[in-house]
């Protein structure tokens, strides 16, 4: 009789920045099985185009189901803001009716509006994800009295990807990246990035100490495990060994180092092909 595949939930990134977010699920959720999907190969999704960060996406998701997985969180912001809805709205009902995905964006935008005093808010993030505009109007259309400042930072992922996140490079870049929003006296800033959450003590010692800094890490642990208490139907799928199993789609020394670090402990990846 052929074995019952474990139910596990798959967290994707396009790059191994979401492990970041991933060890803070563990420690929160410790008991499900957990696949880590990188798509290093193709890193940054940022620059790329719509159409390109959605069949990306699409590609990775059919990967995990496949492996398993009975759910999925876009750990990527930038598949999350430009991908997501319609994944949710056409591909799933189509290709995957029984399973779910879910995205960092909306819990994102939700501790927002749960933060902010002064109703002057700054993002952060890739340039695919400010040219989607997503996360002004998603705020806008919540709270249209926010005004909402958006800085593009596209070499902070290469900083991050190629280990260089301590240089003295990746910290003037930050310091030209953060002084338009620190000039225009934001009280809450949107890591809108997975692998910007890596540089959250540098961006911090920038912009000061009463600032509230948004990150997933932070913030999305906590709505996953709100999630599958409002969703017995899907936690009692899912298997309880504590598993963590990552792949990715470039096999580089840089994935099972970096990865090690930002994961707390050492990790073992797998290339696969999308």
């Amino acid at each position: 009789m052929e074995a019952v595949r474990k139910k596990t939930i798959g967290v994707f990134d396009s790059g191994f920045g979401g492990i970041h977010i991933l060890k803070d699920i563990v420690k929160m959720c410790p008991e499900y099985d957990y696949i880590y999907l990188g798509d290093t190969a193709r890193t940054p999704y940022g620059s790329r185009s719509k159409e390109t960060v959605t069949q990306f996406t699409e590609q990775a998701i059919d990967f995990l189901f496949n492996q398993g997985c009975e759910l999925i969180i876009l750990a990527c912001f930038t598949a999350s803001s430009i991908a997501l809805r319609k994944i949710q709205q056409d591909y799933l009902p189509k290709h995957h009716p029984d399973k779910r995905v879910l995205g960092v964006f909306v819990p994102a935008v939700e501790e927002v509006l749960d933060h902010s005093k002064t109703k002057q808010v700054g993002i952060i993030a890739t340039q695919g994800t400010i040219n989607s505009l997503a996360f002004v109007n998603e705020i806008l259309a919540k709270d249209p009295s926010y005004t909402v400042h958006q800085q593009a930072c596209p070499l902070l992922v290469p900083f991050v990807e190629c280990g260089e996140e301590d240089s003295k490079a990746c910290e003037l870049v930050l310091e030209k990246y953060l002084k338009p929003l620190m000039e225009k006296h934001v009280d809450t800033l949107v890591l809108g990035c997975t692998h910007y959450g890596i540089l959250e003590d540098k961006i911090r010692a920038i912009m000061g100490q009463d600032i509230y800094i948004m990150s997933g890490a932070k913030v999305f642990p906590q709505k996953l495990k709100d999630y599958l208490s409002r969703h017995p139907e899907i936690e009692s799928k899912l298997s309880k060994n504590g598993t963590v199993r990552f792949y990715s789609t470039d096999l580089t020394d840089a994935f099972s180092v970096l990865g090690s670090r930002f994961f707390g402990k050492a990790i073992t990846v797998e290339k696969v092909t999308l």
